[in-house]
């Protein structure tokens, strides 16, 4: 076997790896939101994922470890916020462990199933949860579109690479 030209030494596979790998991917950044006794919670997530047109279904994944985890593994409903790049202090919010979350100056309303909404996002869904799928120390959240508003706020989605939030360039 011939090594392929501009292939680095190879590494054994490990969260380090996955991690260095997954920093050089570019990713839309989204809030997820849900209620847990009466009160709102939400992350910022990386890994939504478009699954099914028929039915509509999205996918999101979130450590069983997280604050917010509670909260989602018990709702019915979850928020789905697609942010745009002037978003970027709401996204280190939803993402900073301890963070009061959802006060000021974060904007939001209750919508569509008790679902906790944010102000001023690209789009918005609200969708019911349908599984919750074990893998390793995360679930896979599988849920399906039932309201939503595809262009709530004008504007360009915020991205993530490289450890940063960032925006398209033109």
């Amino acid at each position: 076997m011939t090594a392929s030209p501009g292939l680095g030494t190879s590494r054994t596979g490990s969260a380090d790896l996955f991690r260095s790998v997954f920093r050089r991917h570019a990713a839309g950044v989204a809030v997820i939101t849900a209620r847990h006794g009466g009160a709102p919670a939400g992350f910022t997530a990386t890994s939504l994922t478009s699954v099914s047109a028929e039915p509509p279904l999205v996918s999101f994944g979130i450590s069983t470890a997280a604050s917010s985890w509670p909260a989602v593994s018990g709702a019915g409903h979850v928020g789905v916020h697609i942010l745009g790049e002037h978003q970027e202090g709401l996204a280190a919010t939803f993402a900073r462990s301890g963070a009061d979350r959802f006060g000021a100056p974060t904007g939001w309303r209750e919508g569509p199933e008790g679902v906790p909404l944010l102000d001023g996002v690209l789009a918005w869904l609200v969708c019911r949860v349908v599984a919750r799928v074990p893998a390793g120390d995360h679930r896979v959240v599988l849920a399906e579109v039932v309201h939503g508003d595809p262009s709530a706020g004008p504007g360009r989605p915020l991205l993530y690479h490289q450890g940063r939030f960032g925006a398209l360039r033109e």
